[in-house]
């Protein structure tokens, strides 16, 4: 590399250490040295994707590079990706996870009427709520989180905006810690910050991408599955992970993952149809990744 590649990459680095968390930074800097190459090595196919979700934003999580952008200022419901930053506020108060917690006639949906496998009385520690609101999007785990915040809900619905601000997300907006309230709004280059943010916590990374576990109920197990179908794909190397939906939200879907060997924030918001959101994630993976040889369309 000549004095000049080599100036290019150390600004890269010193630009990346501005758009992501120290300990992201770091880890990201060193996934990209094991392999011998920098962000400037890494080529897509040139011809952009068309995606049926009606707000996308991709970039890239180490250099800030924006790949890809539809629509990303439009302020939008987000529905249960509201729920990395309810386990955000919920980690920041360093509470104790083993404390146990009640499912209570108060948390059960009665704006939605949205299913759970939570019945009122299951009792279950502050760390199995977090990690089904998560990896389920349990939301009786999400809004029993809340209401056993110091101070009760409100002060936890307070907390989350104070923490939106926090981040600088201007465009961002919670009422609820569940995601139910089409009141919980948010731009896509606000939830780039945010998931960026969200990827900082080793709970929410670990929790996210759990593809399935399982809490005692009494004399029963209770069995909960990942929400984001991907996690279980050979063909993903995820991160971070968060679906939502709720009819004013339709199908939302934000990760990151490390794609063509770069590691990327996406964000897919307001997909119609249960696997479009889905459809349009392997559609960025694809374009990252560029052709895979042998798929070449055959004359004759």
């Amino acid at each position: 590399m000549g004095k000049i590649g080599i100036a290019i990459l150390g600004v890269v680095f010193v630009v990346a250490a501005s758009v992501t968390s120290p300990l992201a930074a770091e880890f990201l800097r060193s996934s990209y040295a094991s392999r011998g190459a920098g962000p400037s090595d890494f080529v897509r196919d040139n011809r952009k994707p068309v995606f049926s979700s009606a707000s996308v934003l991709v970039k890239d999580q180490l250099t800030g590079e924006l790949l890809f952008q539809k629509q990303v200022a439009a302020v939008l419901p987000i529905a249960s990706i509201t729920k990395l930053m309810t386990a955000m506020v919920v980690l920041d108060t360093r509470m104790s996870l083993l404390k146990s917690l009640t499912i209570e006639a108060s948390d059960v949906d009665t704006l939605r009427h949205s299913s759970s496998h939570l019945p009122v009385g299951t009792r279950l520690t502050r760390g199995e709520a977090l990690l089904l609101a998560l990896m389920a999007s349990e939301n009786r785990a999400a809004h029993a989180l809340g209401r056993n915040y110091p101070g009760g809900l409100n002060s936890f619905v307070t907390a989350m905006n104070a923490k939106a601000r926090s981040l600088g997300l201007t465009e961002t907006h919670f009422e609820d810690p569940a995601g139910l309230s089409s009141g919980n709004v948010s731009s896509a280059r606000d939830l780039v910050q945010m998931i960026d943010a969200a990827y900082s916590y080793h709970l929410i990374r670990e929790f996210t991408t759990r593809e399935a576990t399982a809490i005692n109920c009494g004399r029963r197990k209770l069995g909960f599955c990942n929400s984001n179908r991907l996690i279980r794909s050979s063909r993903w190397q995820i991160g971070l992970s968060k679906t939502g939906y709720i009819d004013e939200a339709g199908h939302c879907l934000v990760m990151q993952a490390n794609v063509g060997q770069r590691p990327l924030l996406i964000v897919l918001l307001d997909a119609q149809g249960k696997l479009a959101r889905f459809s349009d994630a392997n559609r960025i993976r694809q374009w990252i990744e560029g052709p895979t040889p042998g798929r070449h369309n055959r004359r004759g």
